[in-house]
């Protein structure tokens, strides 16, 4: 028997997506005439999608964008984020050790994500990562995703699991919402991607490095 089902988030979560994010971000704008976003206003708009991370960086410049204008750019966003997926992106320190320790605890995993599937499967491909997780689940796996509890609660079930025996891990306020609503204990990393200190929203642990999270999802686990 599974010691139960660990749900990762992937950008700012597990990977730290946001140098190949950012990059296709302002390639994107630079071909639209549209100025570039600074680094660290950018790092703040990842965690809702692509197409939302274009909008909210038209909008941090004070313009707007019409929705058929919207729909092209997060098409381009995605033809050259696709083939840029991995360029800079790296799992984030300490991920692979607490994943070997946890695994060997009878523990199994999963990710819930609001980024595409195909692209999600693509990115932990190009990591070698994908063969550590039951389940991957994005946007448009379900058709519905984060905040909406029924997204966390489909990924656990993908994975063999059941809610009462799982624990999400993620790095906002979307993420620990999601967890929440989906009466999931959730534990928060604090150097993803969130606008707000991650404390700010209750998780139930906080964690600044993997080597943390082993003991972490413990005293969860054990608290019952």
């Amino acid at each position: 028997m599974s010691a139960g089902t660990i749900v990762f988030d992937l950008d700012g979560t597990l990977i730290d997506t946001a140098p190949d994010l950012i990059d296709t971000l302002n390639t994107i704008f630079a071909r639209e005439g549209l100025p570039q976003v600074p680094y660290a206003t950018a790092r703040n708009l990842i965690g809702g999608g692509a197409r939302m991370m274009i909008a909210r960086g038209i909008e941090a410049d004070g313009r707007t964008v019409a929705p058929p204008k919207l729909e092209q750019m997060f098409a381009d966003f995605i033809a050259h984020y696709s083939e840029h997926i991995a360029d800079r992106s790296q799992p984030f320190p300490g991920l692979i050790e607490a994943l070997d320790e946890l695994a060997g605890a009878g523990f199994s995993f999963a990710v819930c994500t609001n980024k595409l599937e195909r692209l999600s499967l693509r990115l932990l491909d190009t990591l070698k990562l994908t063969h550590r997780f039951v389940a991957i689940c994005g946007q448009d796996t379900f058709g519905i995703q984060k905040p909406d509890p029924e997204v966390l609660r489909r990924t656990i079930a993908a994975a063999g699991g059941t809610p009462q025996r799982a624990i999400m891990i993620g790095d906002s306020q979307t993420d620990i919402r999601t967890a929440r609503a989906a009466d999931v204990p959730v534990i928060a990393v604090d150097f993803g991607y969130s606008e707000h200190p991650v404390a700010d929203f209750e998780p139930d642990r906080i964690i600044s490095h993997f080597a943390q999270l082993p003991d972490a999802v413990s005293a969860i686990s054990f608290a019952g």
